[in-house]
């Protein structure tokens, strides 16, 4: 009989992890499972994805078959070395496979059907497994994540730990897609919110924040300091400028092609008259802007 490269058959290297198996397994039996694939020799190809997966998914079958050594060859003549027992080995057919729909050489190693039921578990073609499915879920980042980018280790539902990467500029809304991550083989679906912030509120790529002056800086024009996404930057404020006044700075929102900008709404904050000489100050303060009418 014929030799068979099991891991050859699902696409794999012979240091392909369980989960790699699994995937490729899902994969392929979608493709050629005979229920949707009417192609001549679909059938076939199905049963031997089905005898690979039956015997990589299982350790103990897995370990016999890795025994052999990787002298063997697809298509090479094999018969069992002297004394051979695969482990796992069981006699006579067990579950919807049959005896018969196994090769020759896995029924040589393994005695039949191996007694897992058969054809990965699914107990016949008309058991084939579930549709893949989509799922949807919600990420919640912050918008410093969202504007220099990177990657967090996020735990699902089902207690699955995966990295995500989070591209650099992602809005709100927007989808991140992990590949074979959802039920059944399909695709998680991730949905980005942003967390509060305690600063900026975010509307598409601009960001917004409000900045506390002085009376006199207001008044006499000045240097500010405000936050950024991207750290502080000095905010020359005119002469006269009124409180509610907005500022823009170009650029300075979430990155992109075009990337947002930031507005920065001025607040002027009055300092107390503490003790008297302060409210003499602002007394003569009063005397000399008499004609001035703020509610005019």
């Amino acid at each position: 009989m014929e030799y068979k490269d099991y891991y050859k058959a699902l696409g794999l290297t012979r240091a392909a992890s369980a989960d790699e198996i699994k995937k490729a397994y899902r994969k392929l039996a979608r493709q050629f499972h005979p229920d949707k694939n009417q192609a001549k020799g679909a059938e076939e190809r199905f049963k031997e994805i089905n005898e690979a997966n039956e015997v990589l998914s299982d350790p103990e079958k897995r370990k016999a078959y890795d025994e052999l050594g990787a002298n063997w060859r697809a298509g090479q003549q094999f018969r069992p070395p002297p004394g051979w027992h695969g482990a796992g080995a069981r006699g006579g057919p067990q579950g919807g496979f049959g005896g018969g729909d196994f090769s020759d050489f896995f029924s040589s190693l393994f005695g039949g059907a191996g007694g897992r039921g058969g054809m990965g578990g699914m107990g016949g073609m008309g058991g084939f497994e579930p549709e893949a499915e989509d799922s949807r879920d919600v990420l919640t980042v912050s918008l410093e994540e969202s504007f220099h980018g990177g990657s967090r280790r996020v735990q699902l539902g089902s207690g699955r730990t995966l990295e995500v990467k989070i591209p650099k500029g992602v809005t709100e809304g927007k989808t991140i897609r992990l590949s074979g991550q959802g039920r059944f083989g399909g695709d998680l679906l991730l949905e980005i919110r942003f967390a509060p912030h305690p600063r900026f509120e975010v509307k598409d790529r601009d960001i917004s924040c409000v900045v506390a002056v002085a009376p006199w800086e207001a008044a006499l024009g000045a240097s500010v300091a405000v936050p950024t996404l991207g750290g502080e930057v000095d905010l020359k404020l005119p002469a006269g400028t009124q409180g509610g006044r907005k500022l823009r700075l170009k650029g300075r929102g979430l990155p992109a092609a075009t990337p947002g900008d930031q507005t920065i709404e001025i607040r002027i904050v009055t300092p107390p008259a503490a003790n008297e000489e302060q409210r003499a100050f602002y007394e003569q303060m009063a005397q000399q802007f008499a004609g001035f009418t703020p509610r005019g």
